[in-house]
Parts: structure tokens; C-alpha cells; sequence
């Protein structure tokens, strides 16, 4: 997402090369290219007006400093009024009550379900919370069986009563149940429609009155681009609700609605979620957005994602066997997985400062390890412990094993001697998570 934009952008501030003061004149021509950026991103073209409106008024005349040249200058005004655009800073989630009860809306195949089970499994596994998930598609018993597998993946009870139709009452005796069985936390779950109609408003406003949610979320596909923005407003109007969710922004999305819908609804984004998998679910920072619209990267979140998976102990455990050269394949696919956790490769990639450009037109399946995986996978568990023992006999038959060539396993094998070499390098620092060596290939 947001890559078009992000190349319009930085062509726009090229307009100041050589400048040495911001000027009227040499201004208008930059914002004239972002607001032409920001519209073809889909944003709202009100919205994209009043923003460069703003930048105006902020970059006028402004003095540039002799080691800051006026292209910075303006770069670092976009980057704030985008921020300041998107929300200025993220707005956590409310959860008062006993218990807290988060009612979830928004049309038919936004993604609400899905959310809900992602919501449910970063409140139970980061808050520590005991969640309660509440099937209230009556409609759509696809809906309540989705629900049930989600629950299954996250270890989160799921509520459901069979034959019963009506989701107002479904949903006032899910609270009685979470009640009686200590739940601090309950998700009510709500059906959608394909378009916004008056049967679809009455009854999830009844549904609110019934249950007096702590918070109601809205959840929008990003992909719908500015009839999400639409969509909201209209949703907002009758139901007032606290904050918006983003889906699908791992998909082909230009990124208007991520820039506009705050402006236009006057709520804040809450939640920004890419990919089918439970932990593919971040709390929106309207400041690292911004940073990634422009090619900055988001370093910040890139060293929480490595936190979340690192284990202090293993990490000492692993530093001791580098130092004394024991590092082996157990613990190579080891630290394959903890990369694999932390989410999707490109996006990964996309928070390293620069990394975004360079990747636009590469492409990082998700199986990018899969062959990796599939050699070692198809060695005994004496040769992954002991990887010196693995002759060209062994390799022959590790090749034929995982279906790949005997290149294939030289090469892994070459890889993993310099990464063993490289990690007793650096093994006497604070070694947190290991690199990958250059040229590392799957």
C-alpha cells in the first residue's frame, strides 16, 4: 500500500531542489503535485485541499537552515500535517465495564469477523484478558462457523444459540454468560449487508441501546478506497460509534481512506489489519504512517514486532552455543520461525528505512522460506545437529529427500557456514535476533 503515493510525493518535493528559501512561488508548483498525489490516492479531494492549504501556510517562509535544504524542510511539514491529518497520535481501545463489551459493524465481507477473532487474540494474549466472542450474524450461519474456527485458533470461547433469531436477545444473554463465568471482556460479532439500508441501522442501533457497548467499531475494507470514507460517514450518522478498523491493507489499495476517513467522520482510527493470520493486527499510529507514506520506514514498529517474539533466555542460550561454534540447523530453522512470526516478509522489509523503494516491484512470497525449510526438513536429526557430518552422499540424499537439486543444498549449506560465521562475530555484542547474510536466497 501507499507505494504510488509514496513515489508522487517524493517527484513533488524534487520541485525544491536548489532553492534556498520556501517561497510562494516556488512552492505552489510542490503542492499542486501532492495534492494531485493525494487525489489520485483516492483521498478526498476536500480533504486534499484543506491539507495543502495547510502546508501552505506552514512552509511560507520559512528559513532554511544551511544544513537543511528547503525539500527536507517541506518533506518534514508533510510529515506532520499527514500525522496531525490521520490523528496525531493512536487512540487506545476503551474497555470499561464488568464486562467490557466491544461491538463490532460495518457491511458484509468487510472483514468484521475476522477482526473480531484478531481483537480477540491481542486482548487475550497482550492484555491478558478472558474474552468472550458473541456470534450475532443470524443471517449468515457461514459467519457463526467462521467465528467458531477463529475461536478454536486463539484458545477464545465462542458464544452461539442455536434457532435463536433475534441478535438483540443473543447478545444481552452472551453478557449474562460472560458474567457468570468471569469473562472481563465480550465481542459481539454483527451481521452486514452489502449495502446500507434502514432494516440494517434499526438493528444494530437496538443491539447497541441493549447491550451499551464500552466501545463500537466500525470495520471498513481499505480497498473500497473513498467509498469507505462514504460508508463511515454514513454508519457515524446513526450509530456514533468510537473508532474505525482499516482492513485489507495488504491488498491493492491505493491508501485514500487511511488519510481521509479521519477528517471526514471525526473518529479515530483505532486498528489497521492485513492477512488472514490472527496476529496480523496492529493498533494505528497516525505518526508511523505517515513516516512509511513518505519512504521513511517504521522502525518503531519493526522493533516491537522482533520484541514480541524474542525470548530473553533462548537468546542467551543461543549466543553460548555461537560462541563456541555449536550454532546448528535446529537452531537455524529456530530463528526462520521467529522471523516468520513477526509477519508478512515484505512488509517487514517495508519498515527498514529505504527498503520500501528498493522492493516496490520485487516480490516476497509468504513461503519464502519454503525450500529452506523443506532441506532441512529432510535431514535426520543427527546431521541438524551436526551439520559437519553432512558429506556430498548426504546432500544427494537430502536433495532427493525435499524435492529440490543438489545446487539447492550446497547452497543452503554455504549460507549457513557464513551465517555461523557472521553470528560468532558479532556473538560478543548485544546479539538480540540474527541477520541473514547477504545473497541469502530460499
Amino acid at each position: 500500500m501507499f507505494e504510488n503515493l509514496t513515489d508522487k510525493l517524493e517527484r513533488s518535493f524534487k520541485v525544491l531542489k536548489g532553492e534556498g528559501r520556501i517561497t510562494e512561488i516556488n512552492v505552489a508548483e510542490t503542492l499542486k503535485e501532492i495534492r494531485r498525489a493525494l487525489i489520485d490516492a483516492d483521498v478526498n479531494y476536500k480533504v486534499a485541499k484543506t491539507f495543502t492549504d495547510e502546508v501552505k501556510q506552514k512552509a511560507m517562509g520559512q528559513n532554511v537552515l544551511t544544513a537543511v535544504k528547503p525539500g527536507q524542510m517541506m518533506t518534514k511539514i508533510v510529515r506532520d500535517e499527514l500525522a496531525q491529518l490521520m490523528g496525531g497520535t493512536a487512540t487506545d481501545i476503551k474497555l470499561e465495564g464488568t464486562p467490557a463489551v466491544i461491538l463490532i459493524a460495518g457491511l458484509q465481507g468487510s472483514g468484521k469477523t475476522t477482526f473480531s477473532g484478531k481483537l480477540a487474540s491481542l486482548l487475550k494474549s497482550k492484555k491478558g484478558r478472558q474474552v468472550l466472542l458473541v456470534a450475532g450474524d443470524v443471517y449468515r450461519p457461514a459467519a457463526i462457523d467462521q467465528l467458531k474456527v477463529l475461536g478454536g485458533q486463539t484458545g477464545v470461547e465462542v458464544y452461539t444459540e442455536d434457532g435463536n433469531t433475534d441478535p438483540v436477545a443473543i447478545a444481552q444473554n452472551a453478557i449474562k454468560y460472560a458474567r457468570e463465568k468471569s469473562y472481563n471482556v465480550v465481542i459481539v460479532d454483527t451481521a452486514g449487508r452489502l449495502a446500507v439500508d434502514e432494516a440494517m441501522m434499526r438493528e444494530i442501533t437496538a443491539i447497541k441501546a441493549a447491550v451499551k457497548p464500552s466501545e463500537t467499531l466500525f470495520v471498513v475494507d481499505a480497498m473500497t478506497g473513498q467509498d469507505a470514507v462514504n460508508t463511515a460517514k454514513e454508519f457515524n450518522d446513526r450509530l456514533d460509534f468510537d473508532g474505525v478498523v482499516l482492513t485489507k491493507l495488504d491488498g491493492d489499495t491505493r491508501g485514500g481512506a487511511a488519510i481521509s476517513i479521519r477528517s471526514v467522520v471525526n473518529k479515530p482510527l483505532k486498528f489497521i489489519s492485513s492477512g488472514e493470520k490472527m496476529d496480523a493486527l496492529q493498533v494505528f499510529h497516525p505518526e508511523r504512517m505517515a513516516d512509511r507514506i513518505l519512504g521513511m520506514g517504521d522502525v518503531v514498529s519493526l522493533v516491537e514486532r522482533a520484541q514480541e517474539q524474542y525470548d530473553e533466555e533462548a537468546a542467551r542460550r543461543l549466543k553460548k552455543k555461537i560462541v563456541k561454534n555449536q550454532f546448528n540447523f535446529n537452531d537455524f530453522i529456530d530463528q526462520i520461525n521467529q522471523i516468520k512470526k513477526m509477519g508478512n516478509l515484505k512488509d517487514i522489509a517495508s519498515m527498514i528505512p529505504g527498503m520500501g523503494k528498493m522492493l516496490k516491484n520485487v516480490d516476497i512470497p509468504d513461503d519464502a522460506f519454503k525450500q529452506t525449510e523443506a532441506i532441512i526438513g529432510s535431514m535426520t536429526p543427527e546431521e541438524r545437529e551436526n551439520p559437519e557430518i553432512i558429506n556430498a552422499r548426504r546432500r544427494e540424499r537430502i536433495a532427493k529427500g525435499s524435492g529440490t537439486t543438489m545446487a539447492d543444498v550446497n547452497r543452503l549449506m554455504k549460507q549457513f557456514e557464513e551465517t555461523r560465521k557472521m553470528m560468532k562475530m558479532v556473538a560478543g555484542g548485544n546479539m538480540r535476533m540474527p541477520k541473514m547474510p547477504r545473497g541469502f536466497r530460499r
